[in-house]
């Protein structure tokens, strides 16, 4: 049953690559708007407001996933671990900046 479920969800697809996308572009995007704010807060964390806006949209789209709101075949572990990846790449390279 375990090689029907890899065969279903590989870790090498399209659908991963989307995820890793999606989560660093969302990472760059809340540093953007979090970085060009008048608090002194938002700006010395935006690396981290990015970083955990990115990580809540890709849990909040792995619970729909699971609720069936989308056509898909459920929520996945690999989905969230694609997730990881792209707010882990975003927030290194952003902290070689």
């Amino acid at each position: 049953m375990e090689e029907n479920d890899a065969g279903a969800d590989p870790w090498l697809a399209a659908d991963k690559f989307y995820h890793v996308i999606m989560c660093f572009s969302i990472t760059l995007l809340f540093y953007v708007f979090s970085f060009l704010t008048s608090h002194p807060f938002l700006r010395r964390h935006s690396i981290s407001i990015g970083s955990v806006v990115s990580l809540l949209a890709g849990a909040a789209k792995e619970a729909a996933d699971h609720l069936g709101y989308f056509r898909s075949s459920g929520a996945s572990f690999k989905d969230a671990v694609a997730d990881i990846i792209g707010v882990i790449i975003a927030s290194f390279a952003l902290s070689l900046f």
